[in-house]
């Protein structure tokens, strides 16, 4: 039988490169996780409100003109389109708008 020819040479290689960038690249995936697992997660600032968007319009000046007003409460509603207010803090606040 003797040497392979071109093809079996040719496929013996593509199978070493195949089976080499596999492996490598499994290890350079398992040293990015053992890194991330290593590095403590961010501390979150404790002076920061959870949610400062939706305390914003929450307290309309006084004397508000109602171009101001419609703003406000189109605000309002963009917050509790995010899902940011439920529907009953969207009616209270509301409420104090048309209220103030």
């Amino acid at each position: 039988m003797g040497r392979p020819g071109l093809l079996g040479t040719m496929a013996r290689t593509a199978v070493v490169a195949g089976t080499a960038t596999a492996v490598s690249g499994s290890v350079r995936q398992h040293a990015a996780q053992k890194q991330a697992a290593e590095q403590p997660p961010a501390p979150v600032p404790q002076d920061t409100p959870a949610e400062p968007a939706a305390q914003a319009p929450a307290t309309p000046a006084p004397g508000m003109s109602s171009t101001d007003k419609i703003a406000a409460i189109k605000g309002l509603g963009d917050l509790k389109d995010q899902g940011l207010l439920t529907e009953q803090e969207f009616a209270a606040e509301k409420a104090k708008i048309l209220a103030g």
